[in-house]
């Protein structure tokens, strides 16, 4: 087992604030880690690999250390790291993040916003990393995506997840204490909710 995955594999509540201010980097940009949140596995009604193993989730199963990228909306890469031993799938999902390398590319991938919201988000810092789903069970340690963990960060707030139905009273949400890439909280709406929202 490598430094990076020995380090990542204990309980995902634990390893998720240890990736803050982690370094990842893809394709010419370096992404500095602000804000994450934990997933559990089969405890966890919220994660992708609560009702067990499926094509999608695999890696979520395998070894530290790896990049779990998964699609969603129809639209969006969302991408996690695997945490844990193998067998056991959890993972940490890259919510947010601080461009501090690639700057101009960075800009060019997501046109028409502020180097505040670069990778303020999770579909936004994996556009600004141009990451897709050829980088799920990306290797951290080896590449092409590289994950380099830094000391612990000192000034960490935690609080619920955003926008879901499932334990949304875990407060698995993990960010650097007032940076201005975290992204903005949003709680769950009902379906219902939202169809009045969207009429």
């Amino acid at each position: 087992m490598d430094g990076l995955a020995e380090a990542l594999a204990g309980p995902v509540e634990q390893v998720a604030p240890l990736v803050l201010g982690g370094l990842l980097s893809h394709a010419g940009v370096t992404v500095r880690i602000t804000e994450v949140e934990a997933y559990a596995g089969p405890a966890d009604p919220g994660s992708h690999a609560y009702r067990g193993r499926t094509n999608r989730n695999a890696v979520m199963f395998g070894p530290a250390g790896h990049l779990y990228v998964y699609f969603t909306y129809g639209m969006h890469f969302c991408a996690n790291v695997v945490c844990s031993v193998e067998g056991d799938p959890s993972g940490c999902l890259l919510r947010a993040g601080e461009v501090v390398d690639g700057i101009d590319l960075a800009r060019h991938r997501r046109l028409g916003s502020s180097d505040r919201d670069l990778a303020r988000g999770p579909a936004r810092l994996t556009r600004a990393l141009h990451l897709t789903g050829e980088h799920n069970g990306a290797d951290l340690a080896a590449g092409p995506v590289h994950l380099e963990l830094g000391d612990p960060v000192t000034t960490v707030s935690t609080g619920p997840r955003v926008g879901l139905r499932g334990a949304p009273e875990r407060p698995w949400r993990f960010w650097i204490t007032g940076d201005p890439t975290v992204s903005v909280y949003r709680p769950a709406q009902s379906l219902e909710k939202r169809r009045r929202a969207g009429s």
